[in-house]
């Protein structure tokens, strides 16, 4: 097994790498919309004491999809190669339209569409409203 980390995608939020390379699989750790260097969320509008005011989930699917590229490039795999992905939403009822509208514009074509589960979480560990789990070939 042979870890994987990306010098574009954000810092970790624990003690975990981006991904693990297993075989010809990439398993990538959850992944959010933040940015590399910064504690700034794309999308996200927070008080003083960091709490979600208000949240645009197209801006923060857009940053989650470009992490997500970050890794799989970094790790030498590439989005095409994505075979699951799992969705973590805060909001169910009112960001999974949004969210699968979105999707589709990332996976156009049914037939090289990865598997998907999409579940709702009461909270992730920094204030977002979307992560991923990734798997990938490479």
């Amino acid at each position: 097994m042979e870890i994987a980390n990306s010098n574009m995608a954000p810092e970790p939020v624990g003690s975990y790498p981006h991904a693990r390379k297993v075989g010809n699989l990439l398993f990538l750790s959850g992944v959010g919309p933040r940015k590399r260097g910064s504690k700034e969320i794309p999308g996200v509008t927070l008080d003083e004491n960091r709490n979600i005011v208000a949240y645009d989930l197209e801006t923060q699917c857009h940053a989650v999809f470009q992490n997500v590229r970050y890794i799989l490039e970094a790790s030498g795999s590439r989005w095409e190669n994505l075979v699951d992905v799992t969705v973590y939403l805060t909001n169910m009822k009112k960001d999974f339209p949004v969210f699968n509208k979105i999707y589709a514009q990332y996976f156009p074509n049914p037939e090289t569409q990865p598997c998907r589960t999409t579940v709702e979480v009461n909270a992730l560990p920094t204030p977002i409203a979307i992560e991923l789990k990734c798997v990938a070939t490479i």
